[in-house]
């Protein structure tokens, strides 16, 4: 009789752990499609530069929240006016530069490699030189080492003077997403045809 009692009152327990297993698995399940779906659906802006910073990349600046891009115009190889806006719907790497700037003139090359290497992706890279007329020829020796790069000028300094915060020298990269704000700037000379700095264009490029 104690047997039969036994068993009819282990049938509840069982069918209670059995529940509770289930519920446990469901919650698990949940969460694990939870942090998917976060990740899948992230909004632009969401990606954090800062893993780019190393490298040649380590004197990379990411601001805690993107920055509007400055609407002063400069001109092109024409001399017809530009701005930033101009490029909205690529992402722009803008590189403040001057012929009498020994780490602007090195790392020049690098970024006609780099903009070869997305000859057909939505990337631009924006030199603009800051030098006057009498260097001209300078500047277009200098570009010549650094094709396919297209030449701007901005021989007031206004883009520069534009910039919040003001750029503290040259040369000064400053990076642009798709929605035409900053997203990360380096001060000084950096090898833009690295791994590092494909991996952070690359980013940028897959960002809706």
């Amino acid at each position: 009789m104690s047997e039969v009692q036994s068993g009819e009152g282990g049938a509840p327990k069982r069918d209670l752990l059995k529940w509770v297993i289930g519920a446990v698995l469901l919650i698990g399940v949940a969460a694990v499609l939870y942090v998917i779906a976060s990740a899948s659906f992230k909004p632009a802006g969401a990606l954090d530069l800062n893993e780019f910073k190393k490298a040649s990349l380590a004197k990379l600046d990411v601001p805690a929240q993107p920055r509007a891009a400055p609407d002063t115009p400069f001109t092109d190889a024409s001399g017809k006016s530009v701005t930033l806006a101009d490029f909205k719907g690529r992402v722009v790497v803008m590189n403040l530069w001057a012929t009498w700037c020994a780490p602007c003139k090195k790392e020049l090359p690098t970024f006609g490699k780099l903009q070869a290497a997305y000859a057909t992706q939505p990337l631009d890279v924006v030199a603009i030189t800051v030098d006057k007329d009498v260097d001209m020829n300078l500047v277009e020796a200098a570009l010549a080492g650094a094709r396919p790069l297209k030449l701007y000028r901005d021989p007031g300094y206004k883009v520069s003077w534009a910039l919040v915060p003001h750029p503290e020298g040259f040369p000064t990269t400053v990076i642009y997403d798709k929605q035409g704000r900053e997203r990360a700037r380096l001060l000084g000379d950096a090898e833009w045809d690295s791994p590092e700095a494909r991996a952070l264009v690359e980013a940028l490029l897959r960002e809706h």
